[in-house]
């Protein structure tokens, strides 16, 4: 068997490098964002019998141009670039690093808020050109308002945390989780999507990017947020319509929105986000971090490792677990 990894993107954290070569695993590239016609070519060329997913999409042609292919391993926890369904027909585990840039990414959408509330860039950019913005200004407190999480994974309940530290109430909806989850991340349970946005003074998306949440901020959704209020998203673009976002921002009904993510990644240069002083923009790195770099590599990696040596995986981090056994694939490395 090959000691190969194929990494989609940029090198891991040194801690990362280092534990594969403790493991006597070579670690391949290919560019960023490359297609899943070059990833396919990297992995034949490579022999990888593993792959850390970082930019670009892992298909079906990925897979089957690499029969040796045994696991896929995302660094972090989004795996919408990854077709969890053809991997699961194949036996192939799809693992996520669950909660290793949660700290990461979560002080992003705090900073992201504040940035946006605050009116941080336009305040400076007044300033650099020469203008002092201050009379007429009337700023806004967080304290007092709430938060709404999308979501109330590891993310979130980070969030939720700082978001408390401002002085801010916390909501939540999640269909798929226990009460024991808002419980300890200090949220009141909302019965519903339109509850959640209701009640939402910052409405933060900390969900999955599937066919069900594709979306799911549309121009309906976003009527029936507050008047004045605001978003925050740090998990998948597709979340929103951005279209819808503009519109509710330029009407005022939104207030303005801090966004790490986009629909299509990287934007085209004249993106609809860009004439919009209201909206604060990051290029997906919320959890790019020295720290969070760290945990996610080692983490993506070891995943790798213990299927390889068919040790157990706790069974949450394999997001297709269900698919394989629907499939009927075997999932040996796997915690009863």
């Amino acid at each position: 068997m090959s000691k190969t990894i194929l990494v989609t993107g940029p090198d891991l954290a040194p801690a990362a490098r280092q534990l594969a070569e403790d493991h006597g695993y070579a670690l391949v590239h290919t560019p960023p964002y490359a297609d899943a016609a070059v990833i396919a070519e990297c992995m034949v060329s490579s022999g990888a019998v593993g792959i850390v997913s970082r930019m670009g999409r892992i298909d079906a042609s990925v897979m089957d141009a690499a029969p040796q292919l045994k696991v896929i391993s995302k660094h972090g926890v989004g795996v919408d670039n990854i077709d969890t369904a053809a991997a699961a027909e194949r036996g192939i585990p799809v693992l996520v690093a669950t909660g290793a840039n949660a700290v990461s990414v979560a002080e992003h959408a705090i900073a992201l808020l504040l940035a946006a509330v605050k009116r941080v860039l336009p305040l400076d950019a007044g300033l650099r050109a020469g203008r002092w913005d201050k009379p007429g200004f009337q700023g806004r407190e967080l304290a007092g308002s709430t938060i709404g999480l999308m979501g109330i994974g590891a993310i979130a309940r980070a969030t939720g945390q700082m978001a408390a530290g401002l002085g801010m109430a916390r909501i939540a909806y999640d269909p798929f989780a226990p009460d024991s989850a808002f419980e300890a991340a200090g949220a009141r349970r909302c019965a519903s999507f339109e509850e959640l946005l209701e009640g939402s003074d910052v409405l933060s998306l900390h969900c999955p990017l599937t066919d069900a949440t594709r979306q799911i901020l549309n121009a309906e959704a976003l009527a029936r947020m507050p008047a004045g209020s605001y978003v925050v998203n740090t998990a998948r673009g597709g979340l929103i319509d951005e279209a819808a976002l503009v519109s509710a921002v330029e009407s005022g009904h939104i207030a303005g929105a801090g966004l790490d993510t986009f629909a299509s990644e990287p934007p085209e240069p004249d993106h609809i986000f860009f004439a919009q002083p209201n909206i604060v923009m990051t290029p997906h790195i919320g959890g790019v971090t020295v720290q969070a770099n760290a945990r996610v590599g080692t983490e993506a990696l070891r995943g790798i490792f213990q299927i390889l040596a068919g040790t157990p995986v706790p069974p949450e981090r394999i997001v297709n677990r269900t698919l394989m056994a629907a499939a009927t694939a075997p999932l040996t490395s796997v915690e009863k």
